[in-house]
C-alpha cells in the first residue's frame, strides 16, 4: 500500500465510483448520483474458443481523454490562443463538428451541456466551470488566470451520437510565470474548514476503488448538498500530460440511493503507473468546495496489503 493509501485507512464503507474503468464515461463524472442506485456494469470477458491460446499479454491500455484538440471529427477551438491574467479573465471558444461548423445541439450531462476544466500545466489552478453562450455556437467563461501555460478541457456530449468527448486546448497567459511544485502525496486535504480523507489503492491498468469522507470540526458531514446531481464530482489527471480521466458513479446496495455523505465512493482506473492529481467538489453550506490530493498509484503485487 502506498504512502496515501496508508494515511486514509480508516474505515470509509461507502463504495463510489471515480474516474471509472478507462473507455467508460467521462473523466469529470459525478459520484452518488442523487436520488438514483447506479446500474451494475456487466463484466467484460473471452470465452474459450477450443483452441490453444498464446501466453497472454498484459491488456493494451488506452489513452486517457483529453490530451487531443481534435477527435472524431469534433475541434475544441479556443477564441485566441494568449489570454490575460487576471481573477476574472473571459474566454471564449467554440466546439466543431465534423462538417466544421460549430456544434449547438448538446445532451444535458451532469445537469450541464458543457463542462469546462482550466488548470495550469503545473496542475495549479484548478477549476470546473459551467460556461454560458453568448451566440450560436460560442461559449464564454470566465476563469481566474495566473501566468503561464494553462490546459482547457471541453467535456461534452454532441446530440448528434450521443457519445460523450472530452477535447483540451492549450492556452497562453503571459507575465512572470512562477511555476509551483506538486503537493507531496497525501490521503487528506484541508478546504474551507473541512476534512477530506481519501481510501484506496490507485492500481494502474485496474479498476480501483476508492472512497472520499467528509468531515468538519472533527465530525462527519452527513447533509452533503446535490452538486451536478450527485454528492460529489471528481476530476482525475496525470501528471506529466494532463491526461484526463474517465469516471462513472459507483455502484451502491441494491435499490438504495447514495446517503447524503460523509461518504463519497468511487471507482477509477489508471491507465498507467506515475502520479495523478484528483480534485473533488463537493457542496455544503450552499457552497462549492474543492479537496484536491496528490496520489501516486501502487503495485499491484502491494495493493490491499
Amino acid at each position: 500500500m502506498n504512502a496515501p493509501a496508508r494515511l486514509a485507512a480508516v474505515a470509509l464503507g461507502l463504495v463510489a465510483v471515480f474516474g471509472a474503468a478507462v473507455g467508460v464515461g467521462s473523466l469529470v463524472g459525478p459520484v452518488g448520483t442523487v436520488g438514483t442506485a447506479a446500474a451494475a456494469s456487466p463484466a467484460e470477458g473471452h470465452g474459450d474458443d477450443g483452441h490453444e491460446s498464446a501466453p497472454a499479454e498484459p491488456p493494451a491500455t488506452s489513452l486517457p481523454a483529453g490530451l487531443a484538440v481534435a477527435a472524431d471529427g469534433y475541434t475544441l477551438e479556443l477564441g485566441t490562443p494568449t489570454a490575460p491574467a487576471g481573477p476574472a479573465t473571459e474566454v471564449r471558444f467554440r466546439v466543431l463538428g465534423p462538417d466544421g461548423a460549430p456544434v449547438t445541439a448538446f445532451e444535458v450531462a451532469h445537469e450541464q451541456d458543457l463542462h469546462l476544466v482550466a488548470v495550469r500545466r503545473d496542475l495549479s489552478g484548478f477549476q470546473h466551470v459551467h460556461p454560458e453562450r453568448v451566440e450560436d455556437g460560442v461559449w464564454r467563461a470566465t476563469l481566474g488566470l495566473t501566468p503561464g501555460a494553462w490546459r482547457l478541457f471541453a467535456d461534452f456530449v454532441p446530440a448528434a451520437d450521443g457519445e460523450n468527448r472530452v477535447l483540451g486546448a492549450d492556452l497562453s497567459v503571459p507575465g512572470g510565470y512562477a511555476p509551483e511544485p506538486l503537493p507531496a502525496p497525501s490521503a487528506v486535504a484541508e478546504v474551507d474548514g473541512y476534512t477530506v480523507v481519501l481510501t484506496g489503492d490507485l492500481v494502474p491498468g485496474r479498476e480501483s476503488e476508492l472512497t472520499l469522507s467528509v468531515s468538519r470540526d472533527g465530525r462527519p458531514v452527513t447533509d452533503l448538498q446535490p452538486y451536478l446531481g450527485s454528492y460529489g464530482h471528481l476530476v482525475v489527471l496525470r501528471s506529466g500530460d494532463l491526461g484526463y480521466l474517465h469516471v462513472h458513479p459507483a455502484d451502491g446496495p441494491a435499490g438504495a440511493a447514495p446517503a447524503p455523505g460523509p461518504h463519497v465512493g468511487v471507482l477509477t482506473t489508471a491507465p498507467t503507473a506515475g502520479t495523478y492529481r484528483v480534485f473533488l467538489d463537493f457542496r455544503h453550506g450552499d457552497a462549492v468546495h474543492t479537496a484536491a490530493f496528490t496520489v501516486t498509484t501502487t503495485a499491484p503485487e502491494e495493493a490491499g496489503s
